[in-house]
């Protein structure tokens, strides 16, 4: 399916199902959001990396206006949807002030394996354990998918761009799976580091190396 979608491009990566909390100031998104809330259609947000609107982006239904301000501001709750591909920008809308996008929905493919997400919960918990935070999925282990955890496993911008566009759950699994395995043993390298640290300077009792 092709289509014309309103954008609102960011420099953040929004995936299927997730939850997203914006505070609307611009004039061009105050209208963007009115006019899609009280028509109940969605809008796009493009990845933005390195100042460029990236190919990719997720469109997000309008779950909740929760405040508006005296100055028109506002504080939304969105939801996202589907992937989609930019075909065509347009930065001019007649008589709108925001820009929108012809756009194109590539198909999802979301049966994974639950023995691999296991595994990825396991390390992605190992890693937050490793780094003292504790996160909430708010589902049980079964009804996870990668989308639900792809913000918590570490990714910078770039990796969770290219997580993006991969249209196949075991895809994403992998993904996240190889992503893990290289990232978990830099941080504990880094936990060792800091103990080291902390020990400079201090009475330590080692034990001499014998000969």
């Amino acid at each position: 399916m092709t289509n014309f979608i309103p954008i609102f491009p960011l420099g953040i990566v929004v995936y299927p199902g997730e939850e997203l909390n914006l505070h609307i100031f611009e004039e061009r998104y105050k209208e963007l959001v009115n006019e899609c809330y009280a028509t109940k259609r969605p809008f796009g947000i493009p990845t933005v990396i390195d100042n460029n609107v990236m190919e990719y982006g997720t469109a997000v239904t309008i779950t909740d206006v929760f405040e508006i301000y005296a100055d028109g501001k506002m504080d939304i709750r969105t939801k996202g949807q589907g992937i989609f591909r930019v075909l065509e920008v347009i930065k001019s809308v007649p008589e709108k002030l925001y820009s929108g996008a012809i756009v194109t929905y590539p198909d999802n493919a979301w049966g994974g394996s639950s023995v691999a997400m296991k595994r990825i919960l396991e390390s992605v918990r190992e890693l937050h354990g490793l780094l003292n935070i504790t996160k909430n999925f708010r589902k049980t282990d079964e009804e996870l998918d990668s989308y639900d955890v792809a913000h918590h496993a570490g990714m910078n911008l770039e990796e969770e761009y290219e997580f993006l566009q991969l249209m196949r759950e075991d895809q994403r699994q992998e993904y996240l799976k190889r992503h893990l395995i290289k990232v978990l043993p830099i941080v504990a390298g880094m936990d060792a580091l800091k103990e080291k640290v902390k020990l400079n300077g201090h009475f330590r009792d080692l034990k001499g190396f014998e000969w």
